[in-house]
């Protein structure tokens, strides 16, 4: 496994473009404040005054829905889950419109994928009109076309139903996908799917997360360490049979 930073990596010519599926929340864009804040409001709305931001790094990578079937089990809220999640995907939306951050070398990598031609797509937690409006918002839809949401499958992850989605979406087969993501959950959804992953922890203290040790490309130090050009040059060694 390379583990960071890719520096040490030396570029070659790159086979067949492989498909590539990102992660969106945390990977492609930095909308964790928002998901937070409105984590925070609505919960609050329902009594609850003190949930942190640590408290919310707890869920990073876990689908809207099953966060709050958790936190509605610990706060001992009575409200359905249904109306939770209409509640803080209104706000969500809300605060994803007027503002979410792409990293600018994530911005970067997927402009270098499209030019040279592999099928890409994005597969999420989040609701689609969360993925919707945020690839709108940032003008990532123009190059971003295959969306899958957790909404759409049984299971979020760490289960890899997005990711086989995604694949099938794409027409590919699952074992030539490389995965891009963040967390823990999102790292073993992309081990369980059989696909490659370029992992760039959001939270650093989880990199060393056993999910993480399947990672074909560790990124250690987050964001501040990924860079579009040692990501592509990684795309391009030969894959090694386990």
């Amino acid at each position: 496994m390379s583990t960071s930073p890719a520096s040490q990596i030396t570029p070659v010519t790159p086979g067949p473009p492989a498909p590539v599926i990102f992660d969106l929340d945390g990977t492609l864009v930095d909308s964790e404040p928002n998901y937070y804040e409105a984590g925070r409001r609505l919960l609050a709305n329902y009594g609850v005054a003190d949930f942190s931001w640590e408290h919310h790094t707890r869920f990073i990578g876990i689908g809207t829905r099953e966060t709050l079937e958790i936190l509605s089990r610990e706060f001992g809220l009575d409200a359905p889950i249904e109306e939770l999640l209409a509640g803080k995907n209104r706000t969500y939306l809300e605060l994803a419109r007027a503002h979410t951050a792409v990293f600018p070398e994530m911005r970067a990598f997927v402009k270098r994928l499209s030019a040279a031609g592999h099928p890409m797509a994005v597969a999420s937690g989040s609701s689609r009109a969360a993925i919707e409006a945020v690839l709108a918002g940032t003008g990532l839809d123009a190059l971003l076309t295959t969306l899958v949401s957790a909404e759409e499958v049984a299971h979020g992850k760490p289960e890899p139903d997005v990711f086989l989605e995604a694949a099938r979406r794409l027409g590919v087969d699952p074992a030539d996908c490389v995965v891009l993501e963040d967390a823990a959950p999102g790292a073993l959804a992309a081990h369980r799917a059989g696909m490659r992953c370029i992992a760039v922890p959001y939270v650093a203290g989880t990199a060393d997360d056993p999910a993480f040790a399947s990672a074909g490309l560790l990124f250690r130090g987050g964001q501040g360490e990924f860079t579009a050009r040692a990501a592509y040059d990684w795309l391009g060694q030969p894959v090694r049979s386990s």
